[in-house]
């Protein structure tokens, strides 16, 4: 084992989309390939929106691509204690304070700043204010550096920069003592050794702000890598209307999990012209060093035409375990006389999907032939040609059995 250790760490607020799974399995990768230790941590310290149901849908997306892990799954809602520990500290060392200011008085600030073409940044009313003894609320500040600037070197991108004169004071602890991500992701990355965050370049901008609360709570900082965002034929952020963007809707639609796997890992990754490659095969081959800068662009068709060819060159004994799941979810009756498996040796070199082949194998197990009506007419014109074809229909069944 090295002393690698990576994380995926996602929000239990709905189902595993295409660029969360990209990003578990570059951790995963990266783990198996040094032999490091991959976390998984559900974040789920926004009570209103994370469910249970979401939680399964994820940890069950995980399970079909493959994506195993070393620890956990640790949840943020177990840990308030922890967090609220790191507040008083930083409290306590005047890190951070309690700011009164309303939602309301907040969102004129905001609206004043822009009016006058300024950032709608908070504008420190209670930075320096002594604490109140009644019972107004508050929220928790963090106190960020005013002067300089914080950098940091991307495994990707290169060395990033920010001045601090754009890092405002962010909330650390919510008005009900609730704490907001910035703040526990640091914590909790930190806590348990991260020596690598590997997540997705939305989060760009918060790492500096997570930067120097690492600094603040004495930590030793992990080194970051930003992969390049997923986007649609349009170039426009992958959503619902570029098609299915959940990973079981995939599995659903009669793709396997090699396929999916071997898609995701090309968006924005590359090793020469290959474009084929087994889970073994990316685990030897997978490096930080060969992710692009720039964005990936979903290609449905693409994604088809691996998973063809997986169907076509997948065993069929597997397949014909997988092909009974979407007959019956068809309401096809599998019978013991007839094997799955030489029914997909019949069917996989003209099937894209497990879906189109359970369509063609219906027939296999039922009691009754129907007939296409346009075909029926071309070329079933005579009872004598009927019977004939009939005859041979039986024939062949008779061998795929």
């Amino acid at each position: 084992m090295s002393d690698l250790r990576v994380r995926f760490a996602p929000s239990p607020t709905g189902y595993l989309h295409i660029g969360g799974a990209r990003t578990a399995l570059f951790n995963y990768l990266l783990a198996r390939k040094e032999q490091g230790t991959y976390i998984l941590r559900i974040e789920d310290t926004d009570v209103e929106r994370s469910t249970q149901q979401s939680v399964d849908a994820i940890l069950q997306a995980m399970d079909w691509l493959g994506l195993s892990y070393d620890e956990g799954p640790f949840y943020q809602s177990e840990r308030f204690d922890l967090y609220k520990q790191k507040v008083q500290q930083l409290l306590d060392e005047g890190k951070a304070y309690k700011c009164y200011c309303s939602a309301e008085t907040l969102t004129q600030k905001r609206e004043a700043a822009m009016e006058r073409g300024d950032k709608p940044q908070y504008d420190e009313t209670c930075r320096d204010l002594e604490p109140r003894d009644d019972d107004s609320p508050y929220v928790i500040r963090f106190k960020s550096q005013r002067a300089g600037a914080t950098s940091f070197n991307d495994r990707i991108k290169g060395t990033i920069t920010f001045e601090n004169t754009e890092l405002d004071d962010m909330i650390i602890q919510r008005t009900d003592g609730t704490p907001t991500y910035n703040f526990v992701v640091v914590i909790d990355d930190a806590e348990m050794g991260l020596t690598q965050v590997i997540r997705g370049d939305d989060h760009v901008n918060n790492t500096p702000r997570q930067i120097q609360i690492y600094n603040a709570l004495g930590y030793a900082l992990p080194e970051f890598a930003h992969v390049p965002m997923i986007l649609g034929a349009d170039k426009k952020r992958l959503s619902k209307r570029h098609g299915a963007t959940s990973v079981m809707d995939y599995r659903v639609m009669g793709y396997l999990p090699e396929a999916m796997v071997n898609y995701l890992v090309r968006l924005g990754w590359s090793c020469g012209d290959e474009e084929i490659f087994s889970m073994d095969d990316l685990i030897e081959k997978f490096s930080l060093d060969n992710v692009g800068r720039s964005a990936g662009v979903f290609n449905p068709e693409k994604l088809l035409w691996l998973n063809e060819h997986y169907i076509k060159t997948g065993d069929p004994q597997r397949l014909g375990e997988l092909l009974k799941e979407y007959l019956e979810k068809d309401g096809v009756q599998i019978t013991a006389d007839i094997d799955c498996a030489e029914v997909v040796k019949s069917l996989q070199d003209r099937s894209k999907t497990m879906v189109e082949m359970a369509e063609k194998a219906a027939f296999y197990f039922s009691d009754s032939l129907v007939f296409d009506g346009k075909a029926q007419a071309k070329f079933i014109t005579a009872v004598l040609g009927r019977e004939r074809c009939l005859a041979r229909l039986d024939h062949a069944i008779t061998l795929a059995q």
